[in-house]
C-alpha cells in the first residue's frame, strides 16, 4: 500500500460506492482493480512455477533435422513459420519441458509448423498427439499430416467417439505397443484408457477450447512431454504474455502468399436483394455459401434470425433452385459431421449455420460468407468467421449484415472493412468492447473481472506484473507471513486450480 499508494480495503470500499467526487473514485477504483489484477497474475505465476518445479523434460537429438522435412514440402514456408520452427526446435533440443503457445491468424499455416514438430519427435523415437475441438477438424488433420508423413513411414491414427468399440480396442492396444507414431483426436484422447508407450510431444489446438487443466491431464500421459498448444484467436501480445502466465509465446505474424485477401462490405437491410443476387452469381460460377446467424431459436425479445427460420426461408424462397442445408450446435455430432462432410463434397451449395463452423474447417470452394446480424458478434469473432473462405484459388468476400445505428456498430463495421490483419481487430475489439465479453470466461478459465479492464488499465497491469514476479521469487509458493493476505486472495478467486 505504502509503495503504490493505495488506499486500505474498507477505505476503498466505502469511497467506490459513495465518492465526493471523481477523484475519489478513481483512488477508490484503483485500488480494487489493482488487487483483482494482482491475484491473477500471482495465480498465473504460480502455475508456470508448477511447470518450472518439475524434473528434467525430454531432450531431443541435435541430429535429427526439421529441414530434411521441410526440403521434401511443395510449397516455401514464410519467414514467420520458419522463425516460430528455430523456436520450437531449440525449445524441444533442451532439457527443460517445452510449454508454448504459437498464435497465428486464420490460415497463417500452424498445421504444418506442428506436422514439422511432430517429424521431429517421432524420428526421435517419441509418440506425438494432437487434440482438436471437433471430430471434422481432427480428421481434417489426419488428412494433412498423413499426406506429408506417410513417405516417411510414419504412422498416423484418428481417435473420436464415433468410432466403433472393436476399432477403439485395437487401436489402444497398438498406441500402447508403440505401433502409432501419432494420435490425433478429440477430448477421446483425454480418457483414461488411453496410453501411450512413449508420448513425446502433446499438440493442443484452438486453445480456448481446453483449459490448463486437460492439457495437464493430456501430459500427464507421458514422462513430462513437450506442449505446444495453436491457436487462431490473436490476442495483443501484452495481452497474450499476462494470460498465457505460464507459456512462452510464438507468433505467425505473416500469411502465406497464396492466400487471398478476402473483400469485406457490410450492409444494412436494404441491400438485402443485391445480396441475394450476388450470392446467386457466385453458385452459379461452381462456388458454394456459408451464412451465419446468431441463433437456433427464434426468441421473442432478440429480433435475431434464428437458423431454422432463415433456413426455411432460403430453401423454400430465396434460394429454392439449390441445395440448402443447415447446420446449428443442438445437433447430434454425427449429424454435423455428416453435413459438414457433404459441404466438403460440393453436395451442398449454401449451408445455413449458427458459429459451430468457426473452427479450422476447410472448404476450398466456398467463397462467399454472409454473417447474420453481424452486430451481434464480437469482432475477433466475425474474423475467425470471415477465415473459413478464401482458402482456395478463388475471389472471396464477406458480407456482413447489420442493424442498428449506433456509433459503436458503425466503428466496428468499419474495422471489419478496413483490415485483415487479426491482431488489430483483436485490439479494437478490447478496445471497443471491453475485457468482460472479449474473453468470456469460457475461453481460457480465468474467472470474469469484477471492476478491472485489461484494455484501460494496462499501465496498472504493468506495474503489477512487476510486483506479482518480485513476490513469487522471494516466496514461490506464498508461504511466508508477509504474503498470507496475497495466498489468501489467489485462493478465494482460483480454488483448486493451484496447488498453493
Amino acid at each position: 500500500m505504502k509503495e503504490y499508494k493505495l488506499l486500505d480495503i474498507n477505505s476503498a470500499i466505502r469511497q467506490i460506492h459513495f465518492p465526493k467526487d471523481f477523484e475519489e473514485f478513481k483512488i477508490a477504483r484503483k485500488r480494487l482493480v489493482f488487487e483483482e489484477l494482482l491475484s491473477m497474475q500471482l495465480a498465473l505465476l504460480s502455475l508456470k512455477n508448477q511447470y518450472k518445479v518439475e524434473q528434467k523434460g525430454i531432450q531431443y537429438k541435435k541430429d535429427i533435422k526439421m529441414s530434411d522435412i521441410i526440403n521434401t514440402l511443395p510449397f516455401k514456408l514464410t519467414k514467420a513459420q520458419l522463425r516460430v520452427l528455430e523456436e520450437i526446435d531449440e525449445d524441444m533440443e533442451r532439457s527443460k519441458p517445452m510449454n508454448r503457445l504459437l498464435q497465428g491468424d486464420v490460415g497463417s499455416g500452424k498445421t504444418i509448423v506442428a506436422i514439422i514438430a511432430a517429424y521431429k519427435a517421432v524420428k526421435c523415437g517419441y509418440q506425438m498427439t494432437i487434440m482438436a475441438p471437433t471430430a471434422i477438424l481432427a480428421a481434417q488433420h489426419l488428412e494433412g499430416f498423413e499426406t506429408i508423413l506417410n513417405p516417411f513411414g510414419i504412422k498416423c491414427e484418428l481417435l473420436t467417439s464415433a468410432i466403433s468399440k472393436k476399432k477403439k480396442e485395437e487401436i489402444l492396444e497398438r498406441l500402447k505397443q508403440g505401433e502409432i507414431d501419432i494420435l490425433i483426436g478429440t477430448h477421446a484422447i483425454l480418457e483414461e484408457n488411453v496410453e501411450f508407450k512413449n508420448l513425446g510431444l502433446v499438440i493442443t489446438d484452438e486453445q480456448h477450447r481446453f483449459g490448463v487443466r486437460q492439457r495437464k491431464i493430456i501430459s500427464q500421459k507421458g514422462n513430462n512431454p513437450d506442449v505446444l498448444v495453436m491457436t487462431a484467436t490473436p490476442i495483443p501480445r501484452t495481452l497474450a504474455l499476462i494470460l498465457y502466465g505460464d507459456l512462452d509465446i510464438s507468433i505467425i505474424d505473416e500469411l502465406p502468399p497464396n492466400r487471398k485477401k478476402i473483400d469485406t462490405f457490410a450492409v444494412t437491410k436494404g441491400l438485402e436483394q443485391r445480396v441475394n443476387m450476388f450470392i446467386k452469381k457466385q453458385i452459379e460460377e461452381g462456388r458454394q455459401a456459408y451464412i451465419v446467424c446468431p441463433l437456433v431459436e427464434e426468441n421473442e425479445e432478440i429480433n435475431a434470425k434464428s437458423v431454422l427460420e432463415v433456413a426455411e426461408k432460403y430453401k423454400n424462397e430465396v434460394f429454392k433452385e439449390y441445395k440448402v442445408e443447415y447446420l446449428h450446435g443442438k445437433m447430434k455430432a454425427k449429424e454435423k459431421d455428416n453435413i459438414m462432410e457433404q459441404f466438403k463434397r460440393g453436395d451442398i451449395d449454401i449451408l445455413i449455420s449458427t458459429t459451430v463452423i468457426e473452427v479450422g474447417v476447410n472448404v476450398p470452394n466456398s467463397s462467399i460468407m454472409v454473417i447474420e446480424n453481424s452486430e451481434r458478434f464480437g469482432l475477433a469473432q466475425l474474423h475467425q468467421l470471415r477465415g473459413r473462405v478464401g482458402r482456395g484459388e478463388y475471389k472471396s468476400y464477406c458480407i456482413l449484415k447489420y442493424q442498428g445505428n449506433s456509433e459503436v456498430i458503425r466503428q466496428r463495421m468499419k474495422v471489419m472493412q478496413d483490415t485483415n490483419d487479426g491482431f488489430i481487430i483483436s485490439e479494437k475489439d478490447l478496445e471497443l468492447r471491453g475485457t468482460g465479453e472479449f474473453f468470456g470466461t469460457k475461453q481460457h478459465g480465468l474467472p470474469e473481472f469484477k471492476i478491472a479492464n485489461l484494455f484501460e488499465d494496462m499501465p496498472i497491469l504493468k506495474m503489477v506484473q512487476s510486483l506479482a514476479i518480485r513476490i513469487i521469487q522471494e516466496d514461490p509458493s506464498l508461504k511466508n507471513l508477509q504474503n498470507e493476505r496475497c495466498r489468501k486472495m489467489v485462493k478465494e478467486k482460483f480454488g483448486n486450480r493451484l496447488e498453493i
